[in-house]
């Protein structure tokens, strides 16, 4: 089965959206199709794409005013404002002027015709295509019950209220969505494409390998490609979300969605638009809102069941409270419809995706990329962190920063001639470092009796003399420098080796354990250096010399305590990525492997992007979690004033349009906090 995508307009709300959803999948011919009402996108798995016209039919039968769309076009209401508010003063001039009862009931009735005409047809519409009462349903029989109970002002007032709440709440979604898409706008629509001696404006998905395109300043690179003229700044923000600025000249490769910042550069297309960073890197953050956390599909399912069991109970309020409590049958039906307005699920089933949506936009524009909201919502409740050594905690290279000479009888090109010979004849990553020191060829033919120490050094004879050169153990030496030279047992001198050690590695580890997390290390490497590197980052616990297998093994071993993340450079270690509760690759930019196989992808070479991403994780969980309070509270307590008879309809109003829009609002936070 292929997956296939396509654009929804004009959903009301997103309980809505579920409706269409589980219609959709009772399709035959449909699979796992997921309808985002906070992208206004349909995506649904299918052996071939269905005609538009027919996904058309389909979603009408649920919601007749909405319509696809295979391109993006700009949303159109059919509400306008002047119908709003001529419907309003027809409805105070029938509740002020002083004229005779007909006609006020004539205006009331005109105003009735104006506000609700709309909301009526489409609930009769749904009610005789599938047999289902929706939102637009009970706010008709809310209005209608309320002018036949002698409370016409009420009702008129009711529609009102909602209408331009929901107005309101449509312009709130919709500027959060150009929030969100304003954090991803990393896509150059068309390219300057060399004709000859002219330069076309193509789009950019016209763009072919082998193409040459020009790249001015301020434009953003249109695909993937190699410098053949100039030179000039690139701005990698946009994809790393680091804000220092890349220099590129003729020969260097450069990528889709990064901004020169200088000259006009000309590049040679490697990829087309569709093989680009930035359209996998779009294609990502479009699956991502997609896939949902279980507290989405919580709100889903109550959602479901929640406006069935309030319509249940606004029947039984009206039928017990005139026998049980002797309260009268016009206040008790009154009542009964307050609890009928209140009976869409909106809030709840619009702030938990939206939430999401928006954390997940917040962290692609931090350069963190993260397949779903499942996997943002798990970020705050791991409890164990494995890192992978080479390519994550460190660079994988060793150097020499210093070599001190404390012995008079040795002069540092004679004391570099002695460490160079010796270490040539050992493979270790340190000694490899040692003999960058010489340039020239080097000669090992004073070198006698060399052996290896595991995990202390390697000593041998050179010109006679015995040589130790190593650890502080094997030299016995109390100087704190990471490797000594040692002649004929006297100390001579000492080397201190940068490790490679990745400059945000020790505070982010500390971060993380600060946070409650456990720590390991999982590598290949021998265990000389991989004690040194996990004791200087303070590592809780270090696992050397395994195989990718052991690996594997010993991961199962840490994942029965809780939820684990694995941290990889997205090239090694595939299998354990894929197998983590939460897999995080290392420096993503441009590398395929780390977009595939992990669950995050950190699109620069960070390791403080990890801490950043949990706290974007839990501070969207705790905007939920205020919504949620929020949302279901409100309802709560209105539901129970309205039984009582202490609550009337536009207090219903309130806990339906207006905490929904409360909660779009709150959940806007999540950008300020962030900065976006």
């Amino acid at each position: 089965m292929k997956k296939y995508r396509c654009n929804i307009y004009n959903l009301d709300c997103a309980n809505c959206a579920r409706q269409v959803e589980d219609h959709l999948n009772k399709c035959d011919d449909l699979k796992n199709v997921v309808v985002n009402f906070s992208t206004s996108k349909i995506t649904y798995e299918s052996e071939e794409e269905i005609p538009i016209e027919e996904m058309n039919r389909r979603v009408k039968e649920v919601e007749p005013d909405s319509r696809v769309s295979k391109t993006v076009e700009e949303e159109k209401k059919e509400f306008h404002v002047t119908t709003l508010v001529l419907g309003i003063v027809l409805g105070l001039l029938g509740a002020f002027l002083p004229v005779d009862i007909s006609l006020k009931y004539i205006l009331y009735f005109g105003s009735y015709t104006l506000l609700l005409y709309r909301t009526a047809i489409n609930a009769v519409k749904l009610l005789f295509k599938s047999f289902t009462l929706n939102e637009n349903a009970l706010i008709t029989i809310s209005c209608i019950g309320a002018f036949l109970i002698g409370e016409p002002l009420e009702g008129m007032m009711v529609i009102a209220l909602y209408t331009i709440g929901k107005l309101l709440e449509e312009r709130a979604v919709a500027n959060s969505r150009k929030s969100i898409a304003d954090l991803v706008n990393i896509k150059e629509p068309f390219a300057n494409k060399k004709d000859g001696r002219n330069i076309v404006k193509v789009e950019v998905e016209r763009v072919e390998v082998g193409d040459v395109l020009v790249v001015k300043k301020g434009e953003k690179i249109p695909t993937d490609g190699i410098i053949l003229k100039g030179s000039t700044t690139l701005d990698t923000s946009l994809l790393t979300g680091e804000s220092d600025l890349m220099e590129a000249g003729t020969g260097d490769d450069v990528l889709s969605g990064s901004i020169n910042m200088g000259d006009v550069v000309e590049i040679e297309v490697t990829n087309a638009f569709k093989e680009s960073t930035v359209a996998k890197i779009l294609e990502l953050l479009e699956e991502a809102s997609d896939k949902k956390a279980k507290v989405e599909t919580t709100v889903s399912k109550i959602s479901k069941v929640y406006t069935p069991v309030i319509f249940f109970l606004s029947i039984l309020v009206a039928l017990v409270l005139p026998v049980v409590f002797h309260v009268e049958v016009r206040n008790s039906i009154y009542r009964a419809l307050t609890f009928l307005v209140i009976s869409c699920p909106c809030a709840i089933a619009i702030s938990v995706p939206l939430s999401y949506f928006t954390g997940l936009g917040v962290a692609s524009k931090r350069g963190i990329l993260i397949k779903g909201s499942n996997y943002l919502d798990t970020l705050s409740n791991a409890k164990s962190i494995i890192f992978d050594k080479t390519g994550t905690l460190t660079t994988g290279s060793f150097s020499v920063s210093s070599i001190a000479v404390d012995s008079k009888d040795y002069s540092k090109s004679e004391v570099i001639d002695i460490l160079v010979s010796g270490e040539s004849f050992s493979n270790h990553p340190i000694a490899k470092s040692i003999m960058k020191l010489k340039s020239c060829k080097i000669d090992a033919s004073k070198v006698k009796n060399f052996k290896e120490l595991e995990g202390k050094g390697i000593t041998f004879e050179y010109e006679n003399k015995k040589i130790l050169v190593g650890n502080r153990s094997l030299c016995k030496c109390r100087d704190i420098c990471d490797i000594h030279l040692n002649i004929e047992g006297k100390h001579v001198a000492s080397l201190m080796i940068d490790d490679g050690i990745k400059p945000q590695a020790k505070e982010t580890i500390g971060t993380l354990k600060k946070s409650g997390l456990k720590t390991y290390m999982f590598t290949g490497d021998r265990k000389e250096v991989a004690m040194n590197i996990g004791e200087k980052l303070e590592i809780d616990v270090i696992k050397y010399e395994m195989l990718p297998s052991e690996k594997y093994e010993q991961f199962e071993n840490v994942s029965g305590d809780g939820i684990t993340i694995f941290v990889g450079d997205g090239v090694n270690d595939a299998t354990v990525l894929k197998r983590a509760d939460l897999g995080i690759s290392m420096g993503g930019v441009g590398s395929e492997s780390a977009i595939e196989a992990s669950d995050i992808v950190l699109m620069s070479d960070d390791l403080s992007k990890i801490t950043e991403a949990i706290e974007i994780s839990k501070y969207t969980k705790s905007i939920i979690k205020e919504n949620l309070v929020f949302a279901v509270g409100t309802k709560a307590i209105i539901l129970l004033l309205s039984v009582f008879g202490f609550a009337n309809m536009w207090a219903a109003v309130f806990a339906d349009t207006g905490v929904t829009l409360l909660t779009i609002l709150n959940t806007l936070r999540i950008l300020k906090k962030f900065k976006v």
